[in-house]
């Protein structure tokens, strides 16, 4: 039986899957890994297991591949393993991919799983394991030591939605989850429910309520006191699915929408505020409270950045026609919210000239008024390798250090035919002021079959990497990731 991946942008270069699960221990480092610097950087990526049932996919559909690379006395090694989800044990069981069109249960074979997904897009630690998820489903359980898969996790019970968020939050004060799910009752439902689970992993607060309408909400924001849900102009609909339709569809004409909740309140005191039409309100950087004004930080982009989810006509725009930004959006919490009327009642701020995307704060200060951001970065005035032809999907050619307060950029470009993944920050010790460590990301070589870890020092960011950690393969690209320091990972063993 032929086993091969399709020669397509999604399975090509940064795309074409590794499928690689091995043990590192002591990766070549050139430079210093700073003695500071103890912990785990866990990290996720869509590495499809098998080519695609329908002879094409898109990226985001990958079976989850945990990457944690451990962080100790300047040495670093690296452990890899599948997320064993219910859809890939099936595939295993057939030897061949049993999934159809991403998120459309009713393309599948009937032999795969009913779990439909893949437990891709992040991985985070707490209350003692360590949690792979997407958007689409619970998350799974994975043990951080052995990336052994323990099984769905619902936090024993308690998390009762049919899915949970990607993109959860800790809270820096006390350890909470801050999580939520849209289509929380299944496919196409507007139901959305908020949680916050202490650090022991108990359920504290849980709150339901419904969107205008079913659409993706991938990140949120969180303050001391709100909540912020962005719902992007990606809508849903169950006829078309059953039709072998795309699960989402962009809607040009819908405003960026965004759902303020107390986290003290209820559904009843839901505000909701419109913003203007067509664009994607991509991750969070940080948001905050001052004089009863709300500050939410996080890229826009102007029209549909999703190729693979286009209009009802199938349209999409041309990459270079889109234009993106670091936006601050400002909600008069002392109104009573905007009633839509006017899709031009909010109008988000620039804070960047420059379209970035991938966006880190401190997280000892998320939630709080704050300063430092840390982003991926493209100027495209940069020298590019054209040898290479086009850019591939998700390019970052700076990886940057952006002060919100001053506008001022510090950034390292490391050459023609190189792009980063999603940096992370550590601080360069638990008191440190904010902003103070380290930044640490996957650097992509286009022309090599390799890839590096890089640590930059985030007050010297153009100075470039004080180390250079070299993986022995090529990683494919990835989504998100999370730092966990020793100590918790000692005390959750201890």
């Amino acid at each position: 039986m032929s086993l091969k991946f399709p020669e397509t942008p999604e399975f090509t270069g940064l795309y074409k899957p590794s499928r690689v699960e091995t043990e590192v221990f002591d990766l070549e480092i050139e430079g210093e890994v700073p003695s500071a610097i103890n912990g785990t950087f866990f990290q996720v990526s869509p590495d499809s297991y098998y080519p695609p049932m329908l002879g094409k996919d898109i990226f985001f559909n990958g079976d989850g591949l945990v990457s944690a690379f451990k962080f100790e006395s300047g040495h670093v090694s690296l452990k890899r393993r599948y997320v064993q989800t219910d859809r890939l044990r099936a595939q295993w069981k057939e030897r061949r991919s049993l999934n159809g069109v991403y998120r459309n249960i009713y393309t599948n074979d009937p032999l795969a799983a009913d779990n439909n997904t893949t437990a891709n897009t992040t991985v985070l630690f707490h209350a003692g394991v360590l949690l792979a998820m997407k958007e689409d489903a619970l998350p799974y359980a994975l043990d951080p030591e052995t990336l052994e898969t323990l099984g769905i996790w619902d936090f024993n019970g308690q998390i009762t939605s049919a899915t949970f968020t990607a993109h959860p939050k800790i809270d820096p004060d006390n350890g909470d989850l801050l999580c939520f799910a849209y289509e929380a009752k299944g496919d196409g439902t507007p139901d959305i429910a908020y949680f916050e689970i202490d650090a022991t992993g108990k359920l504290k607060k849980e709150i339901w309520f419904k969107a205008p309408y079913a659409a993706m909400i991938h990140d949120f924001a969180v303050t001391a006191r709100h909540v912020v849900f962005p719902l992007i102009p990606l809508t849903v609909d169950v006829e078309r699915m059953k039709a072998g339709g795309q699960h989402f569809e962009w809607q040009p004409d819908l405003p960026q929408l965004f759902g303020i909740l107390p986290r003290d309140g209820s559904a009843d005191d839901v505000m909701w505020f419109h913003g203007p039409k067509n664009g994607f309100q991509g991750h969070t950087l940080n948001s905050y409270e001052e004089d009863g004004m709300l500050q939410v930080d996080m890229p826009v982009t102007m029209g549909n950045i999703f190729y693979f989810f286009p209009e009802a006509d199938g349209s999409v725009p041309l990459p270079e026609t889109l234009s993106s930004q670091l936006m601050r959006w400002t909600f008069n919490l002392n109104g009573p919210g905007d009633s839509g009327a006017d899709e031009h009642a909010l109008q988000p701020r620039p804070l960047t000239s420059f379209p970035c995307e991938f966006p880190r704060c401190d997280e000892r200060f998320a939630g709080k008024p704050y300063e430092h951001g840390f982003v991926l970065a493209f100027d495209p005035t940069l020298p590019f390798d054209e040898t290479l032809g086009e850019r591939p999907f998700q390019f970052f050619n700076q990886l940057a250090h952006v002060n919100v307060r001053t506008g001022e950029t510090d950034a390292w470009y490391p050459g023609n035919a190189q792009c980063f993944q999603e940096p992370i920050f550590v601080p360069r010790s638990s008191d440190a002021p904010e902003g103070d460590g380290y930044v640490i990301a996957l650097l992509n070589h286009l022309h090599g079959d390799d890839t590096e870890v890089v640590v930059l020092d985030s007050l010297k960011m153009a100075a470039g990497p004080v180390a250079r950690i070299k993986i022995p393969f090529r990683l494919r690209m990835s989504l998100h990731g999370n730092w966990t320091p020793a100590e918790a990972l000692a005390a959750s063993h201890s």
